[in-house]
């Protein structure tokens, strides 16, 4: 009764399933819980639910297309576009060539990406506020 505090799970719901250094997987990818890839992927990697899913790519995985999740960890390498509707991590190994797509990022010194990083987050989305519009005046006669 001492330890009763409730542990957070670090993984997904729905089970880890583990593509292996030796795995070369040929087409698209539908899965649930968390993805880890030290393997090969040719192909999209899409989640079967989108509320708890987790795309790990370690430091020897391979994706050669598009990825998207939740959350997302990279430290190898991608060759598409990326999207992360919830987060995004860019570990020191990370290696994207496409447009990165995100709602909050954390990018380590040493990732690459090679593309456009698109914030898709609405100013209300992050504060909890609504976007405020601001007005601004400008003067472009110079004053004398």
């Amino acid at each position: 009764m001492l330890n009763n505090k409730k542990k957070s799970d670090p993984f997904a719901k729905g089970g880890t399933t583990l593509l292996a250094q030796s795995v070369d997987v040929e087409g698209n990818i539908t899965f649930s819980g968390t993805l880890e890839v030290e393997g090969r992927i040719a192909g999209n990697i899409y989640p079967a639910d989108n509320q708890n899913a987790q795309i790990n790519i370690r430091t020897t995985g391979v994706v050669e297309g598009e990825i998207s999740a939740p959350k997302i960890m990279i430290n190898g390498c991608v060759t598409g576009d990326v999207h992360a509707s919830v987060h995004l991590e860019l570990a020191a190994n990370a290696k994207v060539t496409g447009n990165v797509h995100y709602t909050v990022i954390e990018m380590v010194k040493g990732a690459q990406v090679n593309g456009s990083l698109v914030c898709t987050a609405s100013k209300s989305d992050v504060s909890g506020e609504s976007p405020k519009s601001h007005k601004v005046k400008v003067d472009s006669a110079p004053k004398a």
